[in-house]
């Protein structure tokens, strides 16, 4: 079994990160395809987003950075079958103080996850922010999936985050690859996004996935209960087009 671990990444917030990373981590674990999902954000989203109690939650992603736990000791098992969570919650954001002052600080996410041997894929779902956090993500992964807004500022700022990407590259992490663009929150009925939608096009390529995430109801109502998107509405537009995501990071991920 060939590891993938992929960082999903913007330093803007409200952009759908959280909602993909979990719902492709969802829709990636299966009865033979263990799947651990990272979380680096302090305000552990993607934590209770599946229905776990961050703030209780008896070792974090903190504790695993700082060295005081192990990662088996810190990570959980979820109600979806084959996905389990590394948790986290706000004691996190001590972590990129704390590491400011180590040698290879960079690395601490990338070293403790050598332990992860037992997972087809690493989903790391990173702080809408460009720190330290975010740099021991990008230099523990395989690949980036950037997921972009379908808003008018879609690629405000996403030249610095490639910039950041490349010094990565250059430095850390010389295998770090773009995985892919994913365009969400997309409405139909409003000219802007199909505007958006070409000028992402043309400035990716093919980097940009070919499915697109809807803005979607369902999809924003599922965290409040804990859930994904596929038990929440499995029917919904919202997890087709999840399912469909996942199947093409599945495709380039190999």
């Amino acid at each position: 079994m060939t590891q993938k671990i992929i960082a999903v990444v913007n330093q803007k917030g409200g952009v759908g990160k959280t909602t993909t990373a979990i719902n492709v981590a969802a829709q990636l674990a299966g009865s033979k395809t263990p799947v651990l999902l990272v979380d680096l954000d302090p305000q552990g989203n993607a934590t209770s987003g599946l229905g776990l109690a961050k703030e209780k939650a008896a070792a974090t992603t903190y504790e695993v950075l700082s060295g005081r736990v192990n990662l088996a000791a810190a990570v959980q098992e979820t109600h979806v079958a084959q996905l389990f969570v590394l948790p986290a919650n706000a004691n996190l954001a001590g972590a990129e103080v704390e590491l400011v002052g180590r040698s290879r600080r960079e690395f601490a996410l990338g070293e403790a996850l050598a332990a992860a041997t037992g997972y087809e894929y690493i989903i790391i779902d990173c702080p809408p922010s460009l720190g330290l956090l975010t740099i021991n993500g990008l230099t523990a992964a395989g690949s980036v999936l950037i997921p972009v807004q379908a808003e008018y500022y879609a690629l405000e700022g996403l030249s610095q985050l490639l910039d950041t990407i490349q010094a990565i590259r250059g430095s850390t992490n010389p295998r770090l690859e773009l995985l892919g663009i994913a365009l969400t929150m997309f409405d139909k009925r409003n000219s802007l996004s199909e505007q958006v939608q070409a000028e992402v096009r043309n400035y990716f390529g093919e980097r940009l996935f070919t499915t697109i995430i809807p803005r979607n109801v369902r999809l924003a109502e599922a965290p409040s209960y804990g859930r994904t998107i596929y038990e929440h509405d499995r029917w919904s537009k919202g997890a087709r087009a999840y399912k469909s995501l996942a199947n093409e990071v599945k495709s380039r991920a190999q």
